[in-house]
Formats: structure tokens, C-alpha cells, sequence
């Protein structure tokens, strides 16, 4: 008996129900992965990082006794050639909450049905799956407190081991190995894809940097945070493991939340894939745009809205591939709020060069920032200026990605265009809409 393994997002073999299951109960598994060529050209650094995340599963597979198949091309067709060839039995994919991805379920099923094979769809990388909590009478929740509540008193599943042995056909060609060379990534400062990565980053936050995370996760500078949501967007880690690990210690509660939170976002993305770039809510308090749209959008993009923090953020973007949470809020408000530009303009350019850019986690945050989703406030407006002074007290967070501030100190580098002779001599612009300081 055999069962063709199609890996989604799920790109580990440490705590991997599904894939444990498969290795356990059928006499050989085909592990497949489908290059999808136009979801390549995406987002030029989450393909680098899947490119590096597929040749580390594939070696992780070659240790338990197998290969990572790979193919280019459609992801249902290449995933039925290989089960035609092989004669499978069963197909198992990883479960998502995207359009694409229930697009992807529901073509496999239909094929799948038609060959007599059968489908089984694994649950997503949460800690929580969608519909794992839900209020009475509805799919899933819209306001994040009760969620909380429902979502901390439900049992956890236990750990899986990794699988003892991976059992392939012996004759199945497993093509080539992906090569991350192939992708030139857009940000110079990526982190380095795959299971193996990730589990260093999660051992070293838990090991020695949670108890830090409750007191500095907003500081700017000092940069406290896990940096672990790469690895959660391709599933390299498992958030189940995570949460269980983190239980227990020392700053544990404000880390977890955040746990919740994404799983919050899915399940609201689940029930209604359309909230990627569809309203969940009017908005309230939308500012008349601020002269052009397509010049405040280009400014905002290139990090030269001559708002420090804002600018720090965006070249953060495109020199990392990543923002840190704080500043993310502040540059998506600012976009939404202030310029009057629509959020979904910022979540497109979001997902072109966040490297943990997910469809549920970007749509929920960038509608929460503009007044359009799950905040009760919808027209709170965060100041950059005192954002700035609040969280990056020192400027030490703006100097360094700011060049043109580099040399500047606090106050004025948090409103440098008090300094015209300052502006002249660096360059930098002035505002492109007043902010009070």
C-alpha cells in the first residue's frame, strides 16, 4: 500500500502528525513537493527561503531513508502524474486557509475522485486549527479577547516524533534537488530557510531570550523577538511544538498570545478566504488622500516619507525581507490613515518582500492598522513621531537603517525637519504630510 505525501507548508519532519502517520500505517510513502512556477515569481525572497527549506527536508528525508520528490509545474497535475506512476492509493496534503490553496484542494479532489484515489487533508501548522474554537452559531470569531479565552482552554495534542524510517519505491526517480542559487533574493540580509535553522532560532529564543520578550518585545533597537515567523509561514517549525515548549517559563504568557493571534487571523481567513484583500468591516475616519496616491505610495515603498520610524521600517523591508511587529503597525497606519492610501496597496507590497509573508497574518494586521478589521477602535491613528519616541527612545533603531540619520541624535531624529540646514546637508526629505512632534 502506498500513500503520496504532497508537502504544502508543513516543511519538517519534528512534530508532523500527518507525515508520522503515513510512515506508520502504509508500506511505502512518496514524499512530493510541487515547484508551482507562478507562485514563484511572487515574492522573489519567501522563494529563496522555500529553495533552502526543500534541500533541508530533503536531507532531513534522506536520513530517515528517502528523498524529497520534486516537480515543476502544476501542483495537481504533477501531484496525479506521480501518483499514476507510482499507484498510489491515497494522497495527503497539508491543509491551507488561502484561495489559492482551497482552489488547489478542490481541483486535487475532483481529479483524485475521478482516478479512484483518495484525498485526506491534514490539519494546518496552528496551534489551534480553524474551527478548533468557535462561538455559537458562527466559524469563527471577530473579536480576539473571547477567541483567547476559548482558545487558552483547549487541550493541547501531544508532541510526534519524528518518524523512525521513510519507506520509497525504489524505483521512483526523485528528480532534482531544488537549488536556492536559482532565486536571486531581493533583501541582502535573508535568514537561512529550512527546519534545521529553525529549530537553532527556536531553541536559542526559548533557551535564553523568552524571559526578555514580556519587557522588550516593542523595543525597536534592542530587537527582542523571536524571529521565528519564517519558519512558521513554511511550517519548518511546528506552532504546537512551539506553544508547548514556551508553556511554563519565564515570559511565556505575552509570547504565547501572539501564538493566538496568528491563529485568530486564520481562522477568520479560513471561514472567509475573501478577507485577503476584501473589507472585513468599513472602515471608519478614512482621511481624504494626501495629493497623490501614487507618489505618497512610491515614497512610502522607497522609505522616503521623511517620517523617521516609518522610513526605518520600509528600508528594513527591503534590506531584510522582515519589519519588526511595532513598526509594522506604525508604517501600515501611517499608509491608511494618514496618506489615505487602501490597505490592500500595502499588503501587496508587503507580500512581495516579507519573507514570513502570510495571506492570514499580512490581510488581518494590515486591516487592523486601517480601521477594517478586528480592532474595536477602528479609527485609532498611531503618531510615528511618538511612536518613535516611545519605542526607540534613543533613535538608535532609525539610525540604523536610516543612512541619512545616522549621525543624528534624539530628539531631532525623531523630527529632523526642524532642522532645514540638517535636511539640506543630508538629503533627507521633509515630510510628505505634517505630523504633530
Amino acid at each position: 500500500m502506498r500513500t503520496l505525501f504532497l508537502f504544502t507548508r508543513d516543511l519538517r519532519v519534528h512534530d508532523h502528525p500527518a507525515l508520522f502517520d503515513a510512515c506508520s500505517n502504509v508500506d511505502e510513502v512518496v514524499p512530493l513537493f510541487a515547484l508551482d512556477p507562478t507562485m514563484l515569481g511572487v515574492s522573489a525572497n519567501r522563494s529563496r527561503f522555500l529553495l533552502e527549506s526543500l534541500v533541508d527536508l530533503d536531507r532531513s528525508l534522506e536520513g530517515l531513508g528517502g528523498r524529497l520528490v520534486l516537480r515543476s509545474g502544476d501542483p495537481v497535475e504533477q501531484t496525479m502524474a506521480v501518483a499514476a506512476e507510482t499507484g498510489c492509493s491515497t494522497i495527503v496534503l497539508g491543509g491551507d486557509a488561502s484561495a489559492t490553496a482551497r482552489r488547489r484542494e478542490r481541483r486535487l479532489g475532483d481529479a483524485a475522485a475521478s482516478a479512484g484515489i483518495a484525498l485526506r487533508i491534514s490539519p494546518e501548522n496552528a496551534v489551534v486549527e480553524p474551527g478548533g474554537v468557535a462561538p455559537s452559531g458562527r466559524a469563527s470569531y471577530r473579536v480576539f479577547t473571547p477567541y483567547f479565552r476559548a482558545w487558552s482552554d483547549r487541550p493541547r495534542r501531544d508532541l510526534v516524533p519524528v518518524p523512525p524510517r521513510l519507506s520509497v519505491p525504489a524505483d521512483l526517480d526523485p528528480g532534482p534537488r531544488a537549488d536556492p542559487a536559482s532565486i536571486a533574493a531581493n533583501a541582502l540580509d535573508l535568514p537561512r530557510g529550512g527546519e534545521r535553522a529553525g529549530r537553532r532560532r527556536l531553541h536559542r529564543f526559548i533557551g535564553s531570550e523568552l524571559s526578555n520578550y514580556p519587557s522588550g518585545r516593542d523595543d525597536l533597537a534592542a530587537d527582542v523577538t523571536s524571529r521565528l515567523s519564517p519558519y512558521l509561514r513554511f511550517g519548518c517549525i511546528s506552532a504546537n511544538e512551539l506553544a508547548t515548549r514556551a508553556a511554563g517559563l519565564p515570559g511565556a504568557e505575552a509570547f504565547v498570545r501572539q501564538l493566538a493571534w496568528r491563529d485568530f487571523f486564520l481562522q477568520l481567513l479560513a471561514d472567509d478566504p475573501a478577507l485577503a484583500w476584501r473589507d472585513l468591516r468599513a472602515s471608519v475616519g478614512v482621511p481624504e488622500p494626501a495629493g497623490s496616491l501614487d507618489r505618497a505610495l512610491r515614497a512610502w515603498r522607497e522609505g522616503r516619507t521623511g517620517l523617521p520610524l516609518v522610513d526605518a521600517a520600509m528600508r528594513q523591508l527591503l534590506r531584510e525581507g522582515w519589519i519588526h511587529n511595532r513598526a509594522r503597525l506604525v508604517t501600515a497606519s501611517f499608509l491608511t490613515r494618514r496618506l489615505g492610501v487602501p490597505w490592500q496597496e500595502g499588503a501587496r507590497h508587503f507580500s512581495r518582500f516579507l519573507v514570513d509573508g502570510d495571506p492570514a497574518n499580512n490581510a488581518g494586521n494590515w486591516q487592523w492598522a486601517a480601521g477594517t478589521g478586528t480592532d474595536p477602535r477602528r479609527a485609532r491613528t498611531l503618531n510615528p513621531v511618538l511612536q518613535a519616541k516611545r519605542y526607540d527612545p534613543t533613535g538608535a533603531y532609525v539610525r540604523r537603517y536610516v543612512r541619512e540619520l545616522s549621525g543624528v541624535g534624539a530628539p531631532l531624529v525623531f523630527a529632523p525637519w526642524k532642522d532645514p540646514e540638517l535636511l539640506r546637508r543630508t538629503g533627507y526629505p521633509e515630510p510628505i504630510v505634517p505630523v504633530a512632534a
